[in-house]
């Protein structure tokens, strides 16, 4: 039959898609690779349902794939027999345990169908956490910072694992990035931190994450210009005090605001082109 990859989304059991629900609760075993996992998937399948697999904490490579065979020796007869699962926090093709397992059935026991269930990963979901928008047209690089590495260059970063917050700040601050840190984002049972100060968090934990942004970067998209002293909204508007002019939007020479506005939307809202022709009326 075959082996499910289900992901589970960053840790709150609310977050699981309908669809990893479905597939845990009809799989007749769920095997998790922690404690944090197991106690997500304990949230829709008896205790009875849920299977072990052991996972040496070491970086010995042998030691990892020994393990790993062990792992999928135990797994293959259950998938070939009916469905079973594997269940990850975030999504089980980001960062995860996942792949080494499917990469070793691959090789040791490729009779077993193996099918994917994406799941809600901190990818995303830290920018609800953070409150940040990351609009369309942005690039965004997703790198690992374990052991006070920090990874620089582009204009905005996700990092994630990182296990010594004030080395890896101390890095990006030098570097010239505004940074924000999470931890343990939308874990049930844990408190979780955001905060731009990390002597918040110099106790080591896996589950942290940082997004760093450089000052100034990318364009605003078309409905920045809402709000501002134009007829971008389809009335005229009283300029606030504080708030920009369409001027200070979109450069000191003034110019057509329908012409402005095509070039936000290009490049910062491709849904929301228009051709520059038609803006005229």
């Amino acid at each position: 039959m075959t082996l499910y990859g289900v992901g589970l989304g960053p840790g709150d059991s609310e977050l699981i898609t309908v669809k990893g629900r479905r597939t845990l609760e009809a799989a007749d075993v769920i095997y998790t690779p922690g404690r944090l996992s197991r106690s997500v998937a304990r949230e829709y399948v008896s205790e009875s349902q849920l299977g072990d697999l052991d996972f040496p904490m070491t970086r010995d490579e042998d030691e990892l794939r020994r393990a790993w065979k062990e792992a999928a020796s135990e797994v293959a007869p259950t998938a070939r027999e009916g469905t079973a699962a594997f269940v990850t926090l975030g999504d089980p093709n980001v960062y995860s345990t996942f792949g080494h397992l499917r990469r070793t059935l691959d090789r040791f026991h490729p009779e077993v169908e193996v099918e994917t269930i994406p799941g809600v990963s901190t990818v995303t979901a830290f920018a609800t956490a953070f409150g940040v928008e990351i609009t369309a047209g942005s690039e965004l690089v997703l790198r690992e910072a374990a052991r006070g590495a920090a990874p620089v260059g582009p204009d905005r970063l996700v990092l994630f694992k990182i296990t010594d917050v004030s080395k890896t700040h101390e890095k990006l601050i030098e570097a010239g990035y505004d940074v924000i840190y999470g931890r343990r984002l939308f874990m049930d049972g844990y408190e979780t931190i955001v905060t731009d100060d990390p002597t918040e968090l110099e106790e080591r934990d896996y589950y942290t994450v940082a997004y760093a942004e450089k000052p100034g970067t990318g364009e605003a998209p078309a409905t920045a210009a809402f709000g501002t002293e134009t007829e971008a909204d389809g009335g005229e508007r009283t300029r606030p005090a504080g708030s920009r002019s369409s001027s200070d939007v979109t450069g000191p020479d003034g110019g057509q605001i329908a012409d402005q506005l095509a070039a936000a939307e290009v490049g910062g809202d491709g849904e929301a082109y228009r051709n520059m022709e038609e803006t005229d009326d």
